[in-house]
């Protein structure tokens, strides 16, 4: 079958039908019992089967990561769904894990985020919008620590908060600009003090980091505890602990924690748990999903969002840092119209074979194959085919990642399902069981937190250096001592390596301007924004939801 963009995303899922949840979940060797049910097609793991798993062997885990993304678009979820597929049709026994989806994208720019085509995790309706509710309890636990912090000021104010330095603002899972800066508590003394407010989108939560990155509910409420809701005037720390939130945060969450399970269209077994996004937080799905596929399957195929040097890097520096996890293969995932893109070509010329624009737009390419050989990783590249693409382009990209060491396989799992990537899945298993991976992180944790951003920004982005105002340098300095061995988690455009999102393909000797840094105690990583990055996004100006509608048997359209 060919690839054909007038199949909407929907139509398609609609017309396989889901297996019952417990027969997917048998593929594992999951008994019933083990399970929560949400309908027929959902289902949680009961914690205490997640917990009697910790003694089995692991095994392998493939990360799927792309190039700098594009409005052309490049297709990671679909490659990981895709590469899942592949595997069980070689004859692997083989499950994904995958973030949720946020409401403000599906409403947005992006629409869904359930793969596409013939390579989906099902039921997609569902898995775009309130799913089993992990979202919600989220934004419930985040905001719960909001209002108990304002609480504590309104009555006595004994812990000292100062009011002057706003910390922990609200979040909701909705892009809204409107929210982003506001002013708070008007009205008279019976609402608190007036002061400057505003909200971050939902997975922008230090709430999200730590419930993907928590080993268990203990290691979870822990790390509740150490959240930073606010600073004194002598700058010290007032965490969710001193105001003695964490337990009932921890309360809110307890169930979302529990790792989700669904099917792709083929059946098989996908793990859709926790989403952070990759260009603020650390863009990766749950510790606790990933280790529990790890023991149940054979082959676990991750995604990490936007291109390697943010969604793989922090995968890498990150995540596996802190879960222990031993990465045995990547793929990283490109398509000719992105690559193009990427080398200046415009949303209108991408149709057009143009060998020159093809190779500057391969300069990206090379250097994300590069960026994740730095991590000791075999890596393979997917070419994610549109009927569109020429095939002197296709040889020209497979040619190119011949010349620096990778192999590169045209794939057709959107319009193919799991049988349009059967050859990228029989070599990624061999590079996952031929035990290649050197893996390693791309600094050690004694290196100064200066040195962690800007060995990011130089080895990933190409950068000469980091640049940071006196007081952003001093904040380093004040973190040092208690927290240097913490990792940097970039917060920085996904749209180019540089800070500014207009700069395509692959500069370089450019530098990375460093406005802030914050303490994330619970996720224990600090952040560094860089450039204009914003952490509530607004809606384009034709939203995704305006699409969006309901028939009178409840069924929803353009939903994609």
């Amino acid at each position: 079958m060919s690839f054909n963009e007038e199949h909407p995303d929907l139509q398609i899922a609609r017309q396989r039908t889901a297996l019952p949840i417990g027969d997917v979940a048998t593929k594992l060797g999951i008994p019933g019992e083990a399970l929560l049910f949400y309908g027929s097609d959902k289902a949680k793991l009961k914690t205490p089967f997640v917990q009697s798993l910790q003694d089995r062997p692991d095994g392998r885990l493939i990360l799927v990561t792309g190039i700098t993304p594009t409005p052309a678009g490049e297709g990671k979820t679909t490659a990981t769904i895709g590469l899942t597929d592949a595997l069980n049709r070689v004859g692997k026994r083989a499950a994904t894990c995958i973030r949720e989806p946020s409401l403000g994208p599906c409403f947005g720019m992006k629409g869904g985020a359930a793969g596409g085509g013939y390579a989906q995790v099902i039921p997609m309706e569902d898995i775009n919008l309130h799913f089993t509710g992990d979202m919600h309890a989220i934004s419930a636990a985040h905001n719960l620590l909001a209002a108990m912090a304002d609480n504590h000021i309104y009555w006595s104010n004994e812990l000292g908060f100062d009011i002057r330095r706003p910390v922990w603002r609200r979040v909701v899972d909705m892009n809204d600009r409107a929210l982003r800066r506001l002013v708070c508590s008007l009205g008279g003394v019976g609402n608190g003090f007036p002061r400057e407010a505003g909200f971050d989108i939902t997975v922008a939560s230090e709430v999200m980091a730590i419930f993907c990155l928590a080993e268990n509910l203990a290691d979870l409420q822990r790390r509740l505890g150490r959240i930073i809701a606010g600073y004194r005037r002598d700058q010290t720390p007032i965490t969710a602990a001193d105001l003695e939130a964490q337990g009932a945060m921890a309360a809110l969450v307890k169930d979302a924690f529990q790792p989700n399970l669904v099917q792709t269209l083929e059946g098989n077994p996908a793990f859709v748990h926790g989403g952070p996004f990759a260009n603020i937080a650390h863009g990766c799905n749950s510790v606790v999903a990933t280790r529990s596929a790890l023991k149940l399957a054979d082959y676990v195929v991750t995604e990490a969002g936007f291109g390697a040097d943010l969604g793989a890097e922090k995968f890498f520096n990150i995540k596996c840092r802190k879960a222990s996890l031993h990465p045995d293969a990547a793929v990283i995932v490109v398509t000719v119209r992105a690559i193009k893109m990427n080398g200046g070509a415009s949303a209108d010329d991408l149709h057009r074979e143009d060998r020159e624009v093809l190779l500057k737009g391969l300069k990206n390419l090379e250097r994300h194959i590069r960026n994740v050989g730095q991590f000791g990783v075999p890596t393979v590249v997917a070419i994610n085919r549109f009927d569109a693409d020429s095939a002197d382009e296709l040889k020209a990209v497979g040619d190119f990642c011949g010349l620096h060491g990778v192999k590169a396989f045209i794939c057709t799992h959107w319009s193919d399902g799991g049988a349009g990537a059967t050859e990228l899945a029989e070599e990624i298993a061999r590079l996952a069981d031929s035990g290649a991976s050197q893996f390693r992180t791309l600094y050690d944790d004694d290196m100064p937190l200066w040195e962690k951003a800007k060995s990011i920004a130089v080895s990933m982005y190409g950068a000469s250096d980091i640049i940071a105002d006196q007081k952003v340098r001093d904040q380093f300095k004040m973190h040092q001592n208690e927290f240097g061995h913490f990792p940097i988690c970039m917060a920085k455009t996904q749209y180019s390596f540089s800070s500014d999102p207009g700069l395509r393909g692959a500069p370089k000797n450019h530098v990375i301007p460093i406005r802030e840094i914050r303490l994330a105690g619970g996720a224990e990583f600090l952040i560094a924004y860089c450039g204009d990055l914003l952490t509530m996004p607004g809606l384009p100006r034709v939203p995704a939801a305006a699409q969006i509608t309901v028939d009178q048997d409840g069924q929803i359209d353009g939903l994609f």
